[in-house]
């Protein structure tokens, strides 16, 4: 009787360890970051930059789509340069969230778009941008081209 208890007893944590013991040796994708739209992410500094992409209908000018996210305790001014062109700069508030290409939230004011003139990257291509301020590295960013043909994406093409 005891040997068919201890037998039953350890069939049963057999089956316990085998059922939920796999997720001990398995990959979890969960762990890994991705960027869950169709821009990218950076970071700079105290600057979280998130969704980066540039909307254009003919590749000549574009409207730059980004979230920044200011977690430091000081305003900055983040600098982006598109590919050794001119510098566009964006001042942000301590403890601030802007979007730029984004609709109003509401409690939020309005922001002027981003218009990023000559860029010469066709819709489908990757545009290199570079984001830095104050003394924080700064980091180039491949950044795609889309253009409007999605309805997200219609009322930012310049």
């Amino acid at each position: 009787m005891k040997a068919r208890l201890a037998a039953s007893a350890a069939l049963a944590l057999g089956v316990a360890l085998g059922a939920s013991g796999c997720s001990m040796v398995t990959y979890q994708a969960t762990t890994e970051h991705y960027d869950a739209s169709d821009g990218v992410s950076a970071n700079v500094g105290d600057l979280d930059l998130r969704n980066i992409l540039v909307v254009s209908e003919d590749g000549v000018d574009g409207t730059l789509v980004l979230t920044i996210i200011n977690n430091g305790d000081e305003k900055v001014s983040l600098d982006v340069q598109v590919d050794g062109g001119d510098t566009v700069t964006i001042p942000v508030k301590a403890g601030e969230t802007v979007a730029f290409g984004a609709d109003a939230v509401e409690g939020e004011e309005e922001v002027e778009p981003i218009i990023l003139e000559g860029i010469d990257t066709k819709p489908g291509a990757n545009l290199p941008i570079y984001f830095q301020y104050g003394s924080a590295e700064g980091v180039e960013k491949q950044v795609p081209v889309l253009d409007g043909r999605l309805p997200e994406y219609e009322s930012l093409v310049p």
